[in-house]
């Protein structure tokens, strides 16, 4: 019976023990300490994960907006903490210039979206495009495409297909330089007046002898004048192709100096600017100092499907 009761005693200074808040945080002290020896703390890595946060950007959705119609998306950016240490680790410090980042894509996209035409890129993309639309003006495409080439800039070349048929050298010669090459319809027609039947065969005779002679599919389409009804847009979607227009326009048609061309341009530049321009003596003469006043700005120039991607272009603080 004494046993019993020893037993019972014990027991019950057993349950206090483990059950005293004391007891149990004093056991979770020696828990931290004993984590805390045995994998001690990298200064370097810890400041990288400290700091991951201040150069972190939230990815933007693609959305629709009254004014400007579909407006991409926008990665944002997270640092890669392991990538990161593994550059800085030699050194020892720490160095944003050395940080590695990943991209984090929006949970919307453009083809997320309904059909509707897109009028500029994401806003908080620093890039522009040069859509240069090609239905005349052959004797200036040699100089346009030179000037392109010592810039090292790749524009988005719009063609019609009547055009493309009667100047398959030129086209090949502007797809070979590497530039993007789009939908120009096949007549130049007002697109907005066109029944379905006669939109539909405008795109599809144009991408068949764009195809045929430079080997490129277009994926965007500009409607010629900047013309179009909803019918334009939903009919190019169907055939898997986006609708473009502009933010920008040279009114080079008009046959402006070249001084008059940049003055339009340059002092209403903004991020994901669209500019129209077509092979004309003003662009030809003006594109040179166009292109530089643009880099000046700290604005990259690349072809329409590279600004409305959401590629993020990352910059350092």
């Amino acid at each position: 019976m004494k046993k019993i009761v020893h037993l019972a005693l014990f027991l019950l200074f057993s349950v206090l023990v483990i059950n005293n808040p004391l007891i149990s945080q004093y056991i979770s002290f020696l828990k931290a300490e004993s984590m805390t020896v045995s994998r001690p703390t990298n200064p370097l890595l810890q400041e990288i994960i400290n700091r991951a946060s201040e150069y972190e950007k939230k990815p933007i959705n693609a959305k629709l907006d009254p004014i400007w119609k579909s407006i991409p998306g926008y990665n944002g950016i997270k640092v890669d903490i392991q990538a990161s240490y593994k550059k800085m680790k030699k050194d020892g410090k720490f160095n944003e210039d050395k940080l590695v980042f990943q991209q984090v894509s929006p949970e919307i996209s453009l083809s997320d979206l309904p059909p509707a035409a897109v009028y500029r890129g994401n806003p908080e993309k620093p890039m522009v495009s040069f859509i240069i639309n090609v239905a005349w003006g052959n004797e200036y495409l040699s100089e346009m495409l030179a000037t392109l080439k010592k810039h090292h800039v790749s524009a988005s070349f719009f063609l019609e297909g009547r055009w493309v048929k009667n100047n398959p050298e030129l086209a090949k010669m502007i797809a070979e330089a590497g530039h993007e090459i789009g939908n120009h319809s096949y007549t130049h027609p007002n697109m907005k007046k066109l029944p379905p039947a006669e939109i539909i065969k405008e795109i599809t005779r144009t991408n068949e002898v764009i195809e045929a002679t430079t080997g490129i599919r277009p994926k965007w389409l500009a409607p010629p004048s900047g013309s179009y009804r909803e019918d334009v847009v939903k009919i190019a979607s169907k055939l898997n192709m986006g609708t473009v227009m502009w933010s920008l326009d040279t009114i080079d048609w008009q046959k402006p100096a070249p001084e008059v061309l940049i003055n339009r341009i340059v002092p209403k530049l903004h991020n994901g600017a669209l500019i129209l321009m077509h092979p004309t003596k003003p662009t030809a003469q003006a594109l040179d100092q166009l292109i530089l006043q643009i880099k000046q700005k700290n604005l990259k120039i690349d072809t329409v499907s590279n600004m409305l991607s959401e590629e993020r272009i990352v910059q350092n603080k």
